[in-house]
């Protein structure tokens, strides 16, 4: 019987990856992730799989970020009882980013109740924080480069993909192939990360394409940030940053410790890490030293430049601290989080900047500010959007296009066909194209659902 691959998210979307690897009676799934974004994408997590999570028989986490392991609670609640498999620094950030994804779900939908701006009566949330803790239950570890089982007569190995802490790609071996998933590949530049490895050979390739169709700029994060941090500071204004908790909200601390450093920004300008998962998150470099590029004592700096908030009301209180400043705060893209209430709070203003720090999901708030959207909606409620907005260019974890293209180079030997996947449509059939036409391999961009011989 064939090996097949179904693709259950990751696929025509930069969110939501699963696949759903198949053969003769055995199933596990690559990649657990929730969908973001457009609506019609976020109603696809409340959408039952077309397979049953009892029949699924493991589970191998490529990272922790949430549009890979963050459905992992709700499958575990439907029935999932098998082992997920993942790096130790992946297993670390999934216990600090799965329950505070239940706890945001359960804030976010009492609020809506509260309020009663949503549709649903009453709002509930996708899962919980207790069932986020549960599904940490089912998680192994296992080291770079070790082979391991993760069903019986399958073979599978982690090798660094750079991006965040912990972050892989994964060489599964089932039915004679050899598969590749990509993962989310970092950038060989990183200031933060180490270089993704290079592959193993395989016969068939699973590929990220977030920036499948742009380059990165020659500039780095320090030669924008700063200027644009100078100017806010400069007017008296605050500036709002959403970041990621797990990896951007670490290279920007890193960053604004260096630019205090060189003199670029006054020492004793305000900055506040107000996400208690991006607190615990920076921790983790701390324990994880070897698997990055930055030594002890940039640790130290990184994690002694901003004020953290860990509670509700001290996130509260930043807004009654006059005077310019700067709030780092998840998520990423505006999807939630208390970065909203700081984006309510500051959006009217002009003297006020927020500043975007990577990819933005179309669908998000994120991606409506960096289109120069004039308003945004925040609970129910639409804010005019006066300050200004500033997209970075330069502080993205992942791979361009050439750096992608480039990671599928150093293959050993051509694989017969590359599954293009996690990416926008435009991004991931432009990375599908310059494959076909510059490495002359087969590539195929797979639709949802769709299920195709591996």
């Amino acid at each position: 019987m064939s090996v097949r691959i179904r693709f259950l998210g990751g696929a025509g979307t930069v969110t939501g990856s699963k696949y759903l690897v198949e053969h003769e009676d055995q199933s596990l799934l690559v990649d657990c992730g929730l969908f973001q974004g457009y609506k019609q994408l976020r109603l696809r997590n409340r959408d039952p799989l077309p397979v049953l999570p009892n029949r699924i028989g493991a589970v191998l986490l490529t990272h922790a970020h949430l549009d890979h392991s963050g459905y992992l609670p709700l499958l575990a609640r439907e029935g999932f009882h098998g082992k997920v498999w993942a790096t130790p620094a992946t297993r670390d950030l999934a216990a600090i980013l799965l329950p505070d994804s239940g706890h945001i779900q359960e804030e976010d939908a009492a609020f809506a109740n509260r309020k009663g701006f949503s549709k649903h009566a009453p709002a509930l949330p996708l899962y919980t924080e207790s069932d986020a803790l549960q599904s940490l239950k089912l998680l192994r570890t296992v080291p770079m480069q070790q082979a391991f089982e993760p069903l019986r007569g399958w073979t599978a190995r982690f090798s660094g993909a750079g991006h965040i802490l912990g972050a892989a790609s994964v060489l599964l071996e089932v039915g004679g192939r050899r598969i590749l998933f990509s993962g989310d590949l970092g950038r060989p530049d990183d200031a933060l990360m180490l270089a993704p490895e290079p592959p193993p050979a395989a016969d068939v390739v699973v590929c990220e394409s977030t920036y499948g169709d742009r380059e990165h700029p020659e500039e780095d994060v320090l030669a924008e940030l700063g200027p644009a941090l100078q100017r806010v500071a400069a007017r008296g204004g605050t500036a709002v940053v959403p970041v990621f908790a797990v990896g951007r909200a670490q290279a920007l601390l890193h960053a604004i410790a260096q630019l205090k450093a060189s003199g670029s920004l006054p020492h004793g300008l305000p900055v506040y890490l107000d996400s208690p998962m991006a607190i615990h998150s920076t921790a983790l470099f701390a324990r994880h030293l070897g698997e990055h590029r930055l030594s002890a004592a940039q640790c130290r700096d990184m994690a002694q430049v901003a004020r953290m908030t860990r509670s509700v009301d001290e996130s509260k209180a930043i807004a009654r601290q006059h005077g310019p400043k700067v709030i780092l705060a998840a998520s990423g893209m505006a999807t939630g989080g208390r970065v909203l209430h700081h984006l309510a709070q500051y959006l009217g203003d002009h003297r006020n900047m927020v500043v975007l720090t990577g990819y933005q999901a179309p669908g998000t708030r994120g991606a409506t500010l960096a289109r120069g959207g004039t308003q945004l909606r925040i609970h129910g409620q639409d804010w005019p959007v006066r300050a200004e907005v500033v997209q970075l260019t330069s502080a993205s974890a992942h791979a361009d296009a050439s750096q992608l293209l480039g990671w599928l180079r150093s293959l050993p030997r051509a694989p017969r066909r590359v599954f293009v996947t996690h990416g926008d449509m435009e991004a991931s059939d432009a990375l599908r194209r310059r494959i076909e036409t510059e490495l002359r391999w087969q590539a195929l961009v797979p639709e949802h659902g769709s299920t195709r011989a591996a």
